[in-house]
């Protein structure tokens, strides 16, 4: 006897027809979905509320810097200076300690998302969370990162801006109530705005959106980002000055036809190393990230062992250099680096060593920071080592410190964080010298692919992909892809006992047909027979036969959760027309199904998504 048709969700005197539209319903009853010039102007206003969050934001690390390291009260504060030591000498040991406390306050208290580096949950927010972000993610975020990094914790301020802007759109498109595709958008828009107002580079701040977050790549997707992203500049360039984060020596490279072979052989070494080192990076944060939340104590012992590290790490370099060096965003040595007044290739190496440590502790302790400043500091630290170390063998290179640590900073960035275009144009537009792009190229490109070969994933979706929440990495297509199969799955189906006959399951009604058939064997699936699949007719000339025979084995499979990307590349592995859905962990059993994804539904979420 056929298992009743089961609904989890649905009423059960409603149709299929009318559950498969209920999931498929491109816009929800509250939401509304503005013309492609009112969501500009909406990007606009994001874009100008972004770039003075950015400014603001600089403005409490200041702030907070100058009492927590200085002694004084003061907004005035130009990270690309080195300081020399603290005016509370080894006392300064306690201020990343101190201040890592009330970041975990703030962050177990009001907003748990404001942990780490940001990015990742502006992703997951993406793919995963409808776009939306909470309001009190942009304040809890701001006061946390400017705690953390002004009291000392080795992590950048871009993590963090690029949250604010994020959350900041999506705040914004929440309250006007957009519909999901806009909410996207806008939150996209609001993060290129925010590395955009930072760095002084509107075309990099475009081209993280476009790499990094949006899932399309559109007309009605890349205007607003264009209009936000050059709004949070001009503000940026207003409040702060025109002038792009570093200063780097106008003439750096030979002209690109002098680019010869040697100097060629520098620059692939140079991305080779580039490429093990952002693998490090990912490996070491994951394990800083996974190991200190297993220490006793909570989050608040865990954190005070990782700012203890910190603070004896600042002592002991201001003691034996004069100089911090690895506390906060990084930028006076970079600048240092990129001036030639740090040439010494074991410093720089060292350097590179305790940062890396010290950026991975700082994150997996619990401090509010990014990791896109790091990945400079890495790169120029790493770059300039490299260029001393190797000037002698290779002579003809036209390899200098400044030179090479421009380079390693594009290859860390680029083959770290995925975004290759943008690393390439961020640096092109920081130096303004045409020059740099052969090297800069050649230097990611090769980073990225050794990245690529030890570990698929990035700095971003690494964090991601241990929730089980994957980011697909071919994903400009359409929006649709965001959607989960929870969103789009037909949830009434049959679910029957393998040796069950055809009369048994579809009886003499051929409506019966339009479910799909989910086939069991003690509680384990065995195949599917997709919806609409004419099996009636068999049914009705050989009721005896079993169902066995017309099952797709095995059968494609996949969680509720999981993306459509994912549920394509399922189903064309598999050859398959539906894909079963369940809920839960581990290996699924029949308990488990909730629903069934077939093309035909596929099919309704391509088409509500589609504008002409």
């Amino acid at each position: 006897m056929a298992a009743p048709a089961l609904s989890p969700s649905a009423p059960r005197d409603q149709t299929l027809g009318e559950a498969s539209r209920a999931a498929n319903a491109p816009l929800r009853r509250d939401e509304r979905r503005v013309g492609l010039l009112a969501l500009c102007l909406l990007a606009l206003v994001v874009g100008i509320v972004t770039g003075v969050g950015a400014v603001a934001l600089r403005a409490l690390i200041a702030l907070i810097h100058n009492a927590s390291y200085l002694g004084m009260f003061s907004f005035r504060y130009d990270a690309n200076l080195l300081e020399g030591a603290s005016r509370w000498g080894d006392w300064v040991f306690f201020s990343p300690i101190v201040g890592g406390l009330i970041v975990i306050y703030l962050v177990q208290t009001f907003a748990p998302e404001a942990k780490g580096h940001g990015v990742p949950e502006v992703m997951d927010s993406v793919f995963y969370k409808d776009g939306d972000i909470r309001w009190q993610v942009a304040v809890v975020k701001s006061l946390a990162s400017a705690l953390s990094i002004g009291t000392g914790a080795a992590v950048g301020r871009e993590g963090p801006i690029i949250q604010i802007g994020a959350a900041l759109g999506s705040a914004f498109s929440q309250l006007i109530r957009l519909a999901r595709w806009q909410k996207v958008t806008l939150l996209s828009a609001g993060a290129g705005a925010g590395i955009a107002a930072t760095f002084n580079t509107p075309l990099g701040g475009v081209l993280f959106a476009l790499e990094i977050l949006l899932p399309e790549v559109s007309n009605r997707t890349f205007l607003p980002v264009v209009i936000a992203t050059g709004a949070a500049t001009q503000v940026g360039r207003m409040l702060i000055g025109p002038d792009p984060a570093f200063k780097v020596p106008e003439i750096q490279f030979a002209p690109t036809d002098a680019f010869n072979l040697q100097e060629a052989l520098a620059f692939v070494a140079l991305g080779v190393l580039c490429g093990l080192a952002s693998w490090a990076f990912i490996r070491l944060l994951v394990v800083m990230e996974d190991g200190f939340p297993r220490l006793p104590g909570g989050p608040y012992v865990q954190n005070v062992v990782g700012m203890a590290v910190i603070g004896a790490m600042m002592v002991g370099l201001t003691r034996a250099f004069g100089d911090p060096f690895i506390d906060g965003v990084g930028y006076g040595v970079i600048q240092s680096v990129l001036d030639h007044q740090m040439t010494a290739a074991g410093l720089l190496a060292l350097l590179f060593a305790l940062k890396l440590i010290a950026t991975t502790v700082s994150l997996g302790s619990g401090a509010s920071g990014g990791i896109f400043s790091p990945s400079l500091y890495l790169g120029a630290t790493l770059g300039g080592a490299f260029a001393a170390a190797v000037g002698v063998a290779l002579p003809h290179a036209g390899l200098t410190v400044p030179s090479a640590a421009i380079v390693g900073m594009a290859a860390m960035v680029g083959a770290g964080t995925g975004g290759v275009m943008t690393a390439i144009v961020m640096i092109f537009e920081m130096t303004r010298d045409y020059a740099i792009i052969v090297p800069v190229i050649v230097a990611v490109a090769v980073a990225s692919g050794v990245r690529r070969a030890l570990i698929g994933e990035t700095i971003y979706t690494i964090k991601l992909r241990h929730r089980g929440h994957r980011i697909p990495k071919e994903r400009h297509y359409n929006l649709y892809l965001v959607k989960q199969a929870e969103d789009v799955m037909e949830r009434r189906f049959h679910l029957v006992e393998a040796g069950t006959t055809l009369g048994d399951v579809l009886g003499d009604d051929s409506d019966d047909d339009l479910r799909a058939i989910v086939v069991e064997r003690d509680g384990r699936l065995v195949g599917l027979v997709p919806p609409r699949s004419g099996l009636w007719r068999e049914a009705r000339i050989h009721p005896d036969a079993l169902i066995d025979r017309f099952v797709e084995r095995p059968p494609a499979i996949c969680r509720n959760t999981d993306l459509l990307s994912l549920v394509l590349a399922r189903l064309k592995r598999h050859r398959a027309g539906a894909a079963i859905v369940f809920q839960g962990e581990g290996r699924p059993r029949a308990r488990d199904v909730v629903g069934v994804v077939t093309k035909r539904a596929i099919a309704d979420a391509v088409i509500d998504n589609f504008e002409e």
